[in-house]
C-alpha cells in the first residue's frame, strides 16, 4: 500500500495542478458582467432600429420625389423626342401633326414641365384653373397646343 500511495498522491496533486493551471487559463466572457453584455447588446438594437428608421425615412422620400417631380426618363425622351430629325415635308405618311410615340398628334415639347405658353392663353388657363373650370383650361389648352388629352390633363394639374 506504500508503493501505491507514493505513485497516487504524485498523481493527484499533478492533476489538480493541471486543473487549476486550465481553469486560470480558461478564456471568460471578456471580464464583462451581465449588465456589460445588456449594454452593448442593447446599443447594438438601438443602432439597428436607426438605421432602419434612416432607410425607411430615405425610401418614403424617394416615392414622395417620384410622385411630385416628373420623371428624368421622360425628360430625356422629350429631348432625344426635340433632337430627331423631321423627314423632309414631301415624304408621304409624314403628318406634321403627328410626333412617334405620342398619340392623337400630342406635341410633348408644348407641355413639357417649366415650358412656357404664350402669355395670353397662359393667362387664361389660370384664370379658368382658379375658378374651377379645369375641363374648359383642357380644352383651350388642346386648342392652342394640339395635345392629347392626357397631357393637357396632366399639365392644367400642375398649374
Amino acid at each position: 500500500m506504500g508503493d501505491v500511495l507514493t505513485v497516487l498522491v504524485p498523481a493527484l496533486v499533478l492533476a489538480a495542478a493541471l486543473w487549476a493551471l486550465a481553469t486560470a487559463l480558461k478564456p471568460r466572457d471578456g471580464g464583462m458582467s451581465d449588465a456589460d453584455r445588456y449594454q452593448l447588446d442593447l446599443a447594438r438594437r438601438s443602432q439597428a432600429h436607426y438605421a432602419a428608421q434612416v432607410q425607411a425615412a430615405m425610401a418614403a422620400r424617394a416615392r414622395l420625389e417620384a410622385a411630385t417631380l416628373p420623371s428624368q426618363n421622360r425628360q430625356q425622351e422629350i429631348q432625344q423626342h426635340d433632337h430627331r430629325p423631321t423627314p423632309p415635308p414631301g415624304n408621304p405618311g409624314h403628318d406634321p401633326g403627328h410626333h412617334p410615340g405620342y398619340p392623337y398628334g400630342s406635341d410633348p415639347a408644348a407641355l413639357a414641365p417649366g415650358t412656357m405658353l404664350n402669355p395670353q392663353p397662359a393667362l387664361q388657363l389660370q384664370t379658368l384653373v382658379r375658378n374651377g373650370q379645369k375641363l374648359q383650361a383642357i380644352r383651350l389648352l388642346r386648342q392652342a397646343t394640339h395635345a392629347n388629352l392626357l397631357t393637357a390633363k396632366q399639365y392644367v394639374d400642375r398649374l
